[in-house]
């Protein structure tokens, strides 16, 4: 065997604050001092080591002197922890109002997932999408980050498995009904989700008006995009879940945080 040093691409203020968040967990837990495997440092390397180089649960307990069901229960662990520091939607749209934002960014994007099939009550796929199954034959799980426009940290809206042959389902609103005055700006898809969702205009040979406002709202929705490509080019796990599908929504919210935490927002 051979063995090498390697250097993980992540600020030591992130391990550091994950692992205070680690140890406020176990003692909230009443976890006796000396009674787990690794200490609350070594849980937050091997979690962040997952969610960076989405290095396997095998790997990251031999490395950490550790079985593999220990592995999974500290990445769990650990997700929801995280998960848990992301601010709730509503919040954030109230402290939008306070801090006068001129808008949010709303748009979906889809985390594949290894589950081949799961049939819910109805019989239909669960995890089935029309847009992952035209690119790569893959299930996947939509997601919603909502985002301000300079990047920051939001919230996300919850996961919402369910059978769709469009890249998204259609929702009434993902956005609470009171978004505080704040417009949401879409893409084409939210098409009829309801009063203050501005959503490009449809068709071919638009009148210059039309035109013009469909190009604003693209280049000022740019940022949103490039938020959900920086995300999934960052945090690798996010690439392809190979844990519960379900548990898609507590990781990407998990990322979010961490996202946040490298801007030095916590």
């Amino acid at each position: 065997m051979i063995t090498y040093r390697a250097t993980l691409d992540v600020p030591a203020e992130t391990a550091l604050r994950l692992a205070v968040w680690l140890g406020e967990h176990r003692r909230s837990l009443g976890t006796r001092k000396g009674r787990r495997a690794a200490g609350c440092y070594r849980q937050a390397v091997l979690v962040l080591r997952w969610f960076r180089d989405d290095t396997s649960l095998r790997m990251l307990a031999r490395d950490a002197g550790i079985g593999i069901s220990t592995a999974y229960r500290y990445l769990h662990d650990g997700i929801d922890v995280l998960a848990a520091q992301a601010p709730d939607l509503h919040d954030v749209l109230a402290r939008g109002k306070e801090e006068g934002w001129s808008h949010v960014n709303l748009d979906g994007t889809l985390i594949e997932t290894n589950r081949r099939a799961a049939r819910n009550d109805s019989g239909h796929d669960t995890w089935y999408s029309g847009k992952a199954q035209e690119a790569r034959r893959q299930r996947a799980g939509p997601v919603r980050p909502v985002r301000i426009p300079d990047l920051d940290l939001t919230g996300r809206t919850r996961l919402d498995p369910r059978h769709h042959r469009r890249p998204y389902p259609r929702p009434a609103s993902p956005l609470p009904r009171r978004r505080r005055g704040l417009p949401a700006l879409t893409d084409k898809g939210y098409t009829g989700a309801g009063i203050g969702i501005q959503v490009p205009a449809k068709g071919h040979n638009l009148a210059p008006d039309t035109a013009t406002r469909n190009t604003l709202l693209t280049a000022i929705r740019a940022l949103g995009e490039r938020g959900n490509a920086i995300l999934k080019t960052r945090w690798k796990a996010l690439a392809r879940i190979r844990l519960c599908p379900q548990r898609i929504g507590d990781i990407t919210a998990a990322a979010l945080v961490l996202s946040t935490l490298e801007r030095g927002n916590y």
